[in-house]
C-alpha cells in the first residue's frame, strides 16, 4: 500500500501531521511518540519577537473538547532557529513551520528569515492572529484582509504556503478562494471556534480571556463540513483537521477532500495518538483493498 500524499511539490510518507499549537517542536513528545513515522511536524507559532500569551487560567475542558486562550505564546525566531530546528533536523519527518504575527510586516519578517533555514519544508500561516492595524479584526475574517496578507507572504516566501483558515466566518469556501486566488499553495482548515465558559459556582469566566478556541471531538461535524466545502470551490490541496481522534476520524476528512490531515487537541488526551492515525489509516486501507491513499481524496464526491 501507498500512503504517499505530495503537497505544492513536497511529498510525504503519510497524510498524518501534528496540528500546529499541540505539539509545540517535537521535544514535549519525544518520549512518547516516534517522529520519523509522522507525514510532517507542524510547529507552534513562531513570531518575529517572544510573545508571553494571555493571562491565566487559559485552558478549560468541556464536553467533547477543550477551550484555549494561550495567546500564541512562543520564545520567537531566534530561539527557534536556534534551538528547536537543529532537534528537528534529527529526523526523517518533514518539517511544516507555523508563523504568527500581528502585522503583515512580522509575518514577512519571520518568513524571511525561515526562508534561509533548507530544512523548512513548508509554511503555515495563521492568519487568525489579531490584526492590530485593523482594529483586532483576525486577518483571517476578511477575504479583501485574508487576500492581502498571503500576497505579501508570496512576495518573501521561499518556500509553499499554506494559509490556515479561520473558521469564524460566514462563507468558509469565499475564504478558501480568496486564498487560492491571492497565491496560496494549500489550505489548512479549521482553526479553532470561538467558544465560552462561564464557571456557574464562581460565577465566573472560566478562561482569563473570557472567550477561548475550541477544539476537539466536539468539531469534528464543523470541520468536515467546512474541508467539503473548501474542496468544492479551489483547486489546491487541504489539510484537513478539527477533532480527529483516529483513523476513522482522518479517513472522514480524506472522503471529504482533504490531502491531509492534523491532529491537534486530542495529543493531550493520549499522545500517542498520531501514530495511533497512521496505523488507523493503514488499517483501513488494508480492509477495503485501497493501494493508494490518494485514491481516498474526496472519494465521498466522485
Amino acid at each position: 500500500m501507498n500512503t504517499q500524499v505530495t503537497i505544492a511539490g513536497v511529498t510525504f510518507q503519510n497524510p498524518v501531521m501534528t496540528a500546529s499549537g499541540t505539539f509545540g517542536s517535537g521535544m514535549e513528545y519525544g518520549e512518547f511518540v516516534d517522529i520519523n513515522r509522522l507525514g510532517a511536524l507542524v510547529t507552534k507559532g513562531v513570531a518575529n519577537v517572544p510573545w508571553p500569551g494571555n493571562s491565566t487560567p487559559r485552558v478549560a475542558e468541556v464536553y467533547g473538547g477543550m477551550l484555549n486562550a494561550i495567546g500564541l505564546q512562543n520564545p520567537g525566531i531566534d530561539v527557534f532557529l536556534e534551538r528547536d530546528i537543529p532537534f528537528l533536523k534529527q529526523y526523517d519527518t518533514k518539517i511544516i513551520v507555523n508563523v504568527c504575527g500581528k502585522t503583515v510586516e512580522d509575518y514577512v519578517d519571520v518568513v524571511e528569515r525561515l526562508g534561509e533555514e533548507p530544512a523548512v519544508a513548508m509554511l503555515e500561516i495563521n492568519v487568525s492572529c489579531p490584526n492590530v492595524k485593523e482594529g483586532a479584526i483576525a486577518f483571517g475574517q476578511k477575504a479583501d484582509a485574508l487576500s492581502h496578507i498571503t500576497k505579501e507572504i508570496k512576495r518573501h516566501a521561499k518556500q509553499p504556503v499554506i494559509m490556515k483558515l479561520s473558521p469564524n466566518v460566514t462563507d468558509i469556501a469565499e475564504m478558501a478562494k480568496a486564498a487560492e486566488a491571492a497565491g496560496a499553495d494549500a489550505l489548512s482548515l479549521i482553526n479553532t471556534i470561538t467558544g465560552m465558559k462561564i464557571d456557574i459556582h464562581k460565577r465566573k469566566f472560566a478562561l482569563a480571556n473570557k472567550t477561548g478556541g475550541l477544539s476537539g471531538p466536539a468539531i469534528k461535524p464543523v470541520a468536515v463540513r467546512m474541508v467539503y466545502q473548501a474542496a468544492q470551490a479551489v483547486q489546491i490541496p487541504i489539510i484537513g483537521m478539527g477533532g480527529i481522534a483516529n483513523g476513522e476520524d482522518a479517513i472522514e476528512f480524506l472522503l471529504a477532500g482533504a490531502t491531509a490531515v492534523s491532529v491537534g487537541a486530542m495529543n493531550f488526551v493520549n499522545p500517542y495518538t498520531c501514530t495511533e492515525v497512521v496505523d488507523g489509516i493503514v488499517g483501513y486501507m488494508d480492509q477495503y483493498h485501497v493501494e493508494n491513499v490518494t485514491d481516498l481524496i474526496g472519494a465521498v464526491c466522485k
